[in-house]
């Protein structure tokens, strides 16, 4: 049982990254990009948001089978500076303020979750 919000969403994070290990391909492809063109520090939302375009259909050709919660490029970014410690404040980070909330217990909410708050539009 996790004590905390940040283990919750740790927990989380970790169990999307096993069963999606493209998306971390994709992050640190794209990452080392905007590295190779020169940029000291990046966005990681921005990283997030180029998955995001070449995988739904937009810019890549197929749509996605996962989402990318919001929750996650904090822990991306943290990952990558870890595995790339040359890229040490690459990506500028906060003080995660989950480590000082207690764990909610919920589960994920997903695209259905919301499903009906569409069709009311």
């Amino acid at each position: 049982m996790n004590n905390t919000r940040h283990d919750e969403m740790r927990e989380q994070v970790q169990r999307f990254h096993n069963d999606n290990p493209e998306v971390w391909d994709l992050f640190v492809r794209f990452t080392k990009n905007r590295i190779d063109r020169g940029f000291a520090n990046y966005s990681v939302k921005a990283i997030f948001e180029r998955i995001r375009w070449e995988v739904d259909g937009v810019g890549g050709e197929d749509q996605a089978s996962f989402k990318l919660n919001n929750n996650y490029p904090a822990f991306y970014a943290r990952r990558f500076m870890k595995m790339y410690p040359e890229h040490e404040g690459f990506f500028r980070t906060r003080e995660q303020t989950s480590h000082y909330n207690d764990a909610t217990q919920l589960p994920e909410l997903g695209p259905r979750d919301y499903e009906e708050n569409y069709h009311r539009v």
